[in-house]
């Protein structure tokens, strides 16, 4: 526990002489009593340092990305709950980048020897320079002998320590957030406690580059029929825990909008495609990429779309595709009634509202928006809008449905940049129809009673452990809480009995040296 206090204060330290209070300071207030905690730990007896480029003095990104890959990962995970930190601080943690100066190769060739074994490591050929540095891994190019093939891959490595690194930062935060709510009753609301250790969870599974990997098998097994969509392929001989390897993507990054007009590839086809791409494998497979941003999206020699970095995942049950395809649908249709009902019998909402007053609340959102132009109608602040209405009539916030409009407003910005007058309603329109016509079709039962013995499958027979601990983070994640009866929220139980103890006995340790101080002077 000593050694989280002395961890604590280094971190303190950090925060204390960097812009973070005073940025979060004009979105949200802290208690006085943080405030003063901060003062406290920014007393110096040497001339401060400029942490800070003071041109950025108003990023609070910015900021983050210099205090490395706790803070990092802490204020990504932040950016999807605007519930706990508010709408104005969450879009601040939205530009946030996973940006880091990458270690050494030789670094790199030693993690790789050690996780694969010396002679899997001979059998790499031309281990590049890091070409890719993030906060928790790094990325080279290299080749593989596959059954007699050369292929190119992508050899993503994990950073050295990195696990101990982030674990003792976060067990240190864990701590602060436990006595903030200890000594700030108005702060229990928030949870800080299980959202920071959430947080912990969720990276240290996505530290566990099997569980990338295994997220990126599931989703190619899903897209392997989508005409003009591919996921890389993973080389599990050549995957453990440290390193992961998959085919490398040669083709042009979706940013660079005038080189793919220069080779004849049709952007405004290739901006429905992904629009189109990113609905089917919500709805239909309630599995998809949930970090759609233009540096993870590449359009291959062939025309096809490649999506690249798989350790962002989002995840839908039965009624959560079913309510986004209806709901979609139905304002498509401007019939508000069928939404309406959608929400009553799905349970979305107590069945005593009444409907029609439901059907005008989403009315008033629906219209405004047809009434727009075509580049400012937006199916993801469409949703916002929608949960924000709901709540009024008691419906419970879906943490999995945020995130799934968080990511449809990044993917729509995405498109409107390859072709600014991308019609999502008009794109979306054909995949909802096609699924939900699918649906109820009579032989959907069957096929879904095939699909769920096809999940057997799919779990390869050597890593069941990992498929199994992949599904868990997703679950998280998606849910944003921690089920009662995982062992996760033993332990997390188990870390508040060992902080309460250390916080009585620091009470108790603290009133016996006053009474000393006290007798003996």
């Amino acid at each position: 526990m000593i050694k989280k206090i002395i961890t604590l204060f280094r971190l303190g330290r950090k925060i204390a002489h960097s812009n973070i209070l005073e940025i979060i300071s004009k979105f949200q207030k802290p208690p006085l009593a943080i405030t003063l905690l901060f003062k406290f730990l920014s007393i110096s007896f040497t001339p401060k340092k400029k942490d800070f480029d003071k041109s950025k003095s108003e990023d609070l990104a910015d900021s983050l990305e210099s205090m490395g890959t706790t803070f990092i990962k802490l204020g990504q995970f932040l950016a999807t709950r605007p519930d706990i930190i508010g709408e104005d601080l969450s879009k601040q943690l939205e530009s946030l980048q996973d940006k880091l100066p990458p270690f050494s190769l030789v670094q790199a060739k030693e993690i790789v020897k050690n996780d694969l074994g010396q002679e899997t490591y001979d059998s790499i050929i031309n281990l590049s320079e890091p070409v890719a540095a993030a906060s928790i891994a790094q990325v080279h190019k290299a080749q593989i002998n596959d059954n007699g093939t050369i292929k190119d891959v992508a050899i993503k490595i994990l950073r050295p320590n990195i696990k101990k690194i982030f674990n003792d930062e976060i067990d240190a935060i864990l701590l602060f957030a436990f006595l903030v709510e200890s000594f700030i009753k108005k702060t229990k609301r928030l949870k800080l406690v299980e959202v920071v250790f959430l947080l912990k969870e969720i990276t240290n599974l996505e530290m566990d580059l099997r569980f990338e990997a295994a997220a990126a098998n599931e989703y190619a097994e899903n897209t392997k029929n989508d005409v003009g969509f591919r996921v890389p392929e993973i080389y599990w001989n050549f995957t453990s825990e440290n390193v992961m390897t998959l085919d490398w993507v040669d083709g042009i990054s979706i940013r660079e909008t005038e080189e793919l007009k220069k080779r004849n590839l049709n952007t405004e086809k290739i901006a429905n495609d992904i629009i189109q791409n990113f609905l089917r494998h919500a709805v239909r497979d309630g599995f998809f990429h949930a970090d759609m941003h233009q540096g993870n999206i590449f359009v291959d020699n062939n025309g096809h779309i490649v999506p690249i970095d798989f350790g962002i995942m989002g995840r839908l049950d039965k009624m959560s595709k079913r309510f986004l395809a209806e709901i979609l649908f139905g304002f498509i249709q401007r019939d508000y009634r069928k939404v309406a009902e959608v929400h009553l019998v799905a349970g979305l909402v107590p069945k005593e509202v009444p409907i029609d007053d439901l059907a005008q609340a989403l009315r008033s959102i629906g219209e405004p928006i047809f009434g727009q132009t075509v580049k400012d109608i937006s199916g993801g602040k469409l949703l916002k809008q929608l949960f924000d209405v709901t709540e009024k009539f008691n419906m419970q916030t879906q943490p999995q449905l945020l995130m799934l409009q968080k990511t449809m407003v990044v993917v729509e910005g995405v498109a409107r940049k390859l072709n600014p007058n991308t019609n999502i309603w008009t794109t979306s329109k054909p995949v909802l129809e096609d699924w939900l016509r699918e649906t109820k079709d009579p032989m959907t039962t069957i096929n879904e009673t095939i699909q769920s013995t096809s999940e057997v499958i799919k779990r390869l027979p050597e890593f069941p452990e990992i498929m199994d601990k992949a599904n868990q983070a997703l679950t998280y994640l998606a849910s944003g809480q921690i089920p009662q009866n995982s062992n996760s929220y033993t332990a997390l139980n188990t870390k508040k009995s060992e902080m309460t103890a250390f916080r009585n006995q620091s009470i108790i340790g603290f009133l016996v040296l006053v009474i000393f101080g006290l007798l003996v002077f």
